[in-house]
């Protein structure tokens, strides 16, 4: 109105203006009811125009009379919504905060205030009871909202949280079921269905849902390759070790397609290069470990590379180990297995002169014994003492955790691998439960001489054997020693148990 009001002053001071420049006022005449009036012309427009001002100004005021109840309601209404928001507002605050009782007490405000609003009343409600440890009130919250549309996922999510708190595992279930049937997105419905299939060890099911859940978007193409991975090794596992179902054939195919999908995966290489292995393909069992050791070295893939051949010389599995070290020479691992290659070879001062490089490395239990055992085998054994000293204090190494004492490589029970398709595929990472759990690995450090004078003789006189054995070092308990070879044989086969063998089954 006021903007109106602008124009028109403005139309009559142009107007006014124009008449007034043109010099000439002009003359009007009114006759109305035998009155008459006489008056300029510029008078008259004047007059006009106020009276057009006047009329829509009295106009805006009827208006503005007419609409009051209007305008009255309208305030009404904004302050009922400002005050149902600050309700609002506070009671999910409240319930945040774990205040139940105020939770409560704003909810069933919020109700009789959020009219306009009844889906976050209802949602605070819910949490309300919750914040309040009342679970029947919060069921009952969660229930109503199943009749909404728009709700029907959030009731479903709160119900399946509401049965696995109090341990009803397939209700729980069976919400999370419904809601992933509902919407494509419902991530937390695809992660309860999820970790449900693989607490089951149900590896089938849990690569389908991995599947859909690539379909749908809810994980990445990486962490869908990385999970199905771990779920495929996970069912080789589960074939060749289970006594109902064992199945080598399709167990071999399993971790095949495991080892292509994630060739630094270890578990599932390893295991496919063993069963490869027993089918008599160990030149295609070797590809599978080179090409695992150039992506991720790993302790497990250079055991089971030395057990594919059982009739070489120590020598020449020294250069056949050597070979698969430079595939990926500047590998903690790759250097490590070129002083085991070294020892096997006979070749002890190479094998110290390597040694020595891994110095620089942290400490650890198995460095500290594979120090000793090539400062032993070069007659420095006052040094491989001091190695063996420092080695009884030092931590572990996951990767080697990952063999038992009875040389099994990656003897997972079923929740440890549930818990490694997770790990793996999110992270890319391994898990190693047997180092979590601190259980005895692959033994690290040699039983060296204790006394200096009584066993002075093993390090001066020529041609006697050490007091452990370098090359290989594992036997089972009902194996006899291998007899100390004659000069000049260092080269002959040594028999020995194979590391890389099948795991048992989870007891």
């Amino acid at each position: 109105m006021i903007r109106t009001s602008l124009i028109l002053a403005f139309l009559v001071a142009v107007v006014v203006a124009a008449l007034t420049l043109a010099g000439e006022a002009g003359h009007a005449s009114i006759v109305w009811l035998g009155w008459r009036v006489d008056l300029t012309a510029s008078a008259l427009v004047l007059i006009l125009i106020l009276f057009a001002l006047a009329a829509m100004v009295g106009w805006r005021l009827i208006v503005w009379v007419l609409d009051t109840p209007r305008r009255a309601a309208s305030a009404r209404a904004e302050t009922r919504r400002r005050q149902a928001l600050d309700v609002l507002t506070r009671g999910f605050i409240a319930a945040a905060s774990g205040d139940g009782t105020e939770a409560r007490r704003l909810a069933a405000k919020a109700a009789e205030l959020a009219t306009e609003a009844p889906g976050l009343a209802r949602i605070l409600a819910a949490q309300a009871a919750e914040a309040a440890a009342e679970p029947v009130a919060a069921e009952v919250a969660y229930g109503v909202m199943l009749g909404f549309p728009d709700m029907r996922l959030a009731g479903h999510k709160g119900l399946m949280q509401l049965a696995f708190a109090k341990g009803n595992r397939a209700a729980g279930l069976g919400h999370a079921e419904q809601a992933f049937g509902l919407t494509r997105t419902a991530r937390w419905a695809w992660r309860a269905l999820l970790e449900s299939r693989l607490e089951d060890g149900d590896w089938d099911s849990a690569r389908n849902l991995l599947k859909a859940g690539l379909d749908r978007k809810i994980v990445t193409p990486l962490v869908a390759e990385r999970g199905r991975a771990a779920l495929l090794a996970a069912s080789a596992a589960q074939l060749e070790t289970s006594t109902e179902a064992r199945d080598l054939t399709k167990a071999a195919d399993y971790a095949l397609e495991a080892a292509k999908l994630q060739p630094g995966f270890a578990p599932g290489v390893v295991m496919a290069a063993r069963l490869l292995a027993e089918q008599g393909k160990s030149p295609r069992a070797a590809q599978v470990l080179e090409t695992a050791w150039k992506k991720a070295p790993h302790p497990a893939l250079w055991l089971a590379y030395r057990d594919l051949r059982t009739s070489e010389t120590p020598r020449q599995r020294s250069t056949r180990l050597s070979g698969l070290a430079g595939l990926n020479a500047d590998h903690r691992e790759s250097r490590i297995l070129l002083v085991e290659a070294a020892l096997i070879g006979g070749e002890a001062a190479r094998a110290w002169d390597l040694g020595r490089g891994l110095q620089t490395e942290a400490l650890t239990t198995r460095i500290a014994g594979l120090l000793a055992r090539a400062a032993f085998a070069a007659g420095h054994a006052d040094e491989a003492r001091l190695w063996l000293a420092q080695g009884m204090g030092a931590p572990g190494e996951p990767d080697w955790s990952d063999l038992d004492p009875e040389g099994r490589a990656f003897a997972y029970q079923p929740s440890d691998w549930a818990r490694l398709v997770v790990s793996f595929a999110e992270t890319g990472e391994l898990i190693h439960p047997r180092h979590e759990r601190r259980e005895p690995s692959l033994g690290d450090l040699p039983a060296l001489p204790i006394s200096y004078a009584d066993q002075a003789h093993l390090l001066t006189q020529a041609g006697d054997t050490a007091p452990f054995p370098i090359g290989e070092g594992i036997y089972d308990e009902d194996d006899d020693l291998p007899p100390s070879p004659p000069p000049g044989a260092e080269n002959a086969p040594v028999a020995r148990r194979r590391l890389a063998r099948p795991p048992r089954g989870a007891k």
